[in-house]
């Protein structure tokens, strides 16, 4: 059955617009919470509710709390956390289910729900279409003995900054390096620098000043090519940039280079290789061929998934492999947490740097990229771009003229309503051309 509400990542959208409304989300808490109460023997389903630095989280988060109260289910609130801190302390305290109210790199104005289940994981999709099929039910309440009640974890986000630092090598610190870290204004604000820090690192903190209107403003790491100009004006060695929910990483250095998941994949992988055996990595389609073409020259299987973590996720699990990501800075390292997590991605990067003594320049230099352009083209809901003539011919003609020395992805986002178009060809030029006029033939 076809999911109405629930994409790639969750339930997301515009504020105050079906269904980022407090109406459906107090319903969808309702929901949620006779699902997970049918699925915990024994006791009383218990949530914790993480969110972003979004002035809709307030909002959200009450109605969240409601629907979950009013069907008997207990409430653990943490105020703002990262993404994957909600997955960690959801595991670390046994609890149900963990919930994030974040849109991560979208716009102040628009928001969403997320869901972990009590294993730390993104919950599998027959939960998802469970909840869905129960949201068309009328809402009801529970007798006043049975409401469920709301607490706050005291130093959640203490807690969560302990986990990231014993990630890291025990034998290994940040002595000596100087790094910027921008937070987009987001969820890891207030965890990311003191992590980076504490390992003995000095620190340049960027963007940590929320104010419920500026996360991903122009900040962060869907807008990290202003990261490496700041390195240089702070004479710093290296840049990391979170987005707003603190679930992907991108980097930059001074000479104007950055390193985006598909490199940073690359680098964590080799550095495993010197220490224990590396049985398989994933990408997405939209993984870069030379990746792909890198790992089988080091001998490491490689296989795509559709683009999504979760997606990722499950490849790896298949497979009994642990590492995959995104080019987009969402990695995943399943040895060190159970979902994506940026600020302990880019440790495993740091590591990596520290260990073979070298620069990230260096230890990427030799994974040449293929130039990869993408255009998002907004299409109106229902739009069925495979039964589009115009754009079928033109994609036939690129295909040709292509001839074998790129290739095109078409797909609708998960999580916008976009048309994601992209074009990977030997010269950016190309890659570039080719992509707006397929993007055109869409409009």
């Amino acid at each position: 059955m076809k999911r109405r509400y629930f994409g790639t990542d969750g339930i997301r959208g515009t504020v105050g617009t079906h269904p980022i409304t407090p109406e459906f989300i107090l319903r969808l808490g309702q929901s949620a919470g006779r699902v997970l109460s049918q699925n915990t023997a024994g006791r009383r389903a218990t949530v914790l509710i993480g969110k972003d630095t979004r002035v809709s989280g307030y909002m959200l988060e009450a109605a969240l709390e409601a629907g979950f109260s009013s069907v008997g289910v207990d409430v653990v609130l943490c105020g703002p956390l990262p993404t994957p801190a909600v997955a960690y302390l959801t595991r670390a305290q046994r609890l149900s289910a963990g919930v994030v109210i974040s849109a991560s790199h979208n716009p102040y104005q628009d928001n969403g729900i997320k869901f972990f289940s009590g294993f730390g994981k993104k919950l599998d999709d027959s939960i998802e279409q469970q909840i869905e099929e129960l949201l068309d039910q009328p809402s009801s309440c529970v007798e006043s003995a049975e409401l469920g009640k709301a607490r706050r974890l005291d130093d959640a986000t203490g807690r969560y900054i302990e986990f990231c630092k014993s990630t890291f090598p025990g034998d290994t610190d940040l002595k000596g390096l100087k790094l910027v870290v921008d937070c987009a204004h987001g969820a890891a604000y207030h965890a990311a620098p003191h992590v980076f820090h504490e390992l003995g690192a000095e620190v340049i903190p960027l963007a940590v000043t929320p104010n419920g209107f500026n996360i991903n403003d122009g900040v962060g790491a869907v807008y990290s090519n202003q990261l490496a100009g700041q390195v240089r004006l702070h004479g710093a060695d290296l840049g990391v940039a979170l987005d707003g929910d603190g679930d992907r990483v991108v980097f930059a250095d001074g000479d104007g280079r950055e390193f985006n998941g598909d490199q940073l994949l690359y680098v964590i992988v080799k550095d495993r290789m010197a220490h224990s055996k590396v049985h398989g990595a994933v990408g997405t389609l939209m993984t870069n061929y030379a990746l792909e073409r890198s790992f089988a020259g080091l001998g490491v299987p490689f296989e795509r998934a559709k683009v999504g973590d979760r997606y990722v996720l499950e490849r790896l699990e298949k497979n009994g492999w642990l590492f995959g990501g995104e080019g987009s800075g969402h990695l995943l390292c399943l040895d060190k947490h159970t979902t994506g997590d940026g600020i302990i991605s880019a440790l495993q990067v740091l590591a990596a740097v520290r260990r073979a003594n070298r620069t990230l320049a260096q230890l990427t230099e030799e994974l040449k990229l293929l130039p990869q352009h993408m255009v998002n083209v907004p299409i109106t809901p229902g739009f069925d771009w495979s039964a589009s003539r115009d754009l079928q011919l033109e994609l036939s003609q690129v295909q040709r003229e292509l001839s074998g020395r790129g290739r095109v992805l078409i797909r609708p986002s998960g999580t916008e309503p976009v048309l994601r178009v992209m074009v990977e060809a030997e010269d950016s030029d190309a890659a570039r051309r080719y992509a707006e006029r397929l993007a055109s033939a869409v409009r």
